[in-house]
């Protein structure tokens, strides 16, 4: 039997969807019981929330009030103190999950398998290599505990309609206090997250300037789409770093992906590509994007996107 604990994912009022898609990739784990342990400074709504996710056998809360800002000095000791009871510890592939599990697999001893894509058994893990153009097997001996981020792009969030028991664990020490919190800065938007959104409209070095990539922001409201960038349009100070999709960015996976003067090079498709269908537009032909897009348009995104817009309100 494989004994899976996922640590969840939160900003301390929800949970993040990719803890349903750790949960999606625990399920294809042969012979897998799955918990979930949430460290909180108070129980609030998450237990609920996690105890609800299908295939969850329970929810482990810890709190305590060093866990009010997640930090991977204080909770590492922790997870290690519980992973006696487990064969498998996995965390997502998010800012949280890549701080997180690699300290883990230091203080146990074993390797960490990353952005974990696929399941061939239950020490057997395919993931990608060479920014995405070829996958590995990577195999965990196993005498070890498996240490594993989960690749949020290529799960389905598992469902609802759970009701997995609720228990309170023990705090085995004290958090450590060479590490502390200081702030926090974050964006703010009204648009859906762009990790979680099921559509996205995105922009490139082909849309010009800063001021014209407010085309972007306007179609994307129309579509109540996310918003996102290439690296060549972060760079060129377009748009924020926290919309740079890619390879040195986030790696989504919508229903719609728009890609509005985007050129395509290797490390953005790898952002991309699991995508359920992509649309493309710019001007140039030979533009690798139209090479991996589902739909494909040659032609100026000043023109193309008022004319998708003016069809989007025939449509209403």
């Amino acid at each position: 039997m494989s004994n899976v604990l996922i640590v969840a994912d939160h900003d301390g009022e929800t949970l993040n969807p990719c803890t349903a898609k750790a949960v999606a990739c625990a399920k294809t784990v042969p012979d897998s019981v799955i918990d979930v342990v949430l460290f909180v400074d108070a129980r609030k709504g998450l237990a609920d929330e996690a105890s609800e996710i299908d295939g969850v056998r329970k929810v482990l809360v810890v709190s305590h009030a060093g866990f009010e800002h997640p930090l991977a000095a204080a909770i590492a000791p922790q997870i290690v103190a519980m992973a006696a009871e487990y064969t498998h510890v996995l965390g997502s592939s998010t800012t949280f999950g890549k701080d997180l599990m690699p300290r883990v697999a230091a203080l146990l001893g074993v390797y960490q398998v990353s952005d974990v894509m696929g399941v061939e058994g239950s020490h057997s893990f395919r993931r990608p290599i060479y920014a995405g153009n070829a996958i590995t097997t990577v195999n965990v001996p196993d005498s070890d505990i498996v240490v594993a981020t989960v690749r949020a792009a290529s799960f389905r969030a598992a469902g609802s309609g759970g009701s997995a028991p609720i228990e309170v664990a023990e705090v085995v020490s004290e958090p450590p206090g060479h590490t502390r919190f200081i702030s926090l800065q974050s964006s703010s938007s009204d648009r859906p997250d762009l990790q979680s959104a099921s559509k996205v409209v995105a922009g490139g070095r082909g849309v010009g300037s800063r001021e014209d990539f407010e085309v972007i922001y306007a179609f994307a409201d129309e579509l109540g789409a996310g918003v996102g960038a290439s690296r060549a349009a972060v760079d060129a100070e377009y748009a924020p770093n926290d919309m740079q999709v890619g390879q040195t960015g986030k790696i989504i996976a919508p229903e719609l992906y728009f890609a509005f003067g985007i050129y395509g090079a290797i490390q953005h498709v790898t952002g991309i590509k699991d995508a359920d269908t992509i649309v493309a537009v710019n001007k140039d032909p030979d533009a690798p994007i139209f090479e991996i897009a589902d739909i494909g348009l040659v032609g100026d995104i000043f023109e193309v996107i008022p004319a998708l817009s003016a069809a989007l309100g025939k449509s209403d």
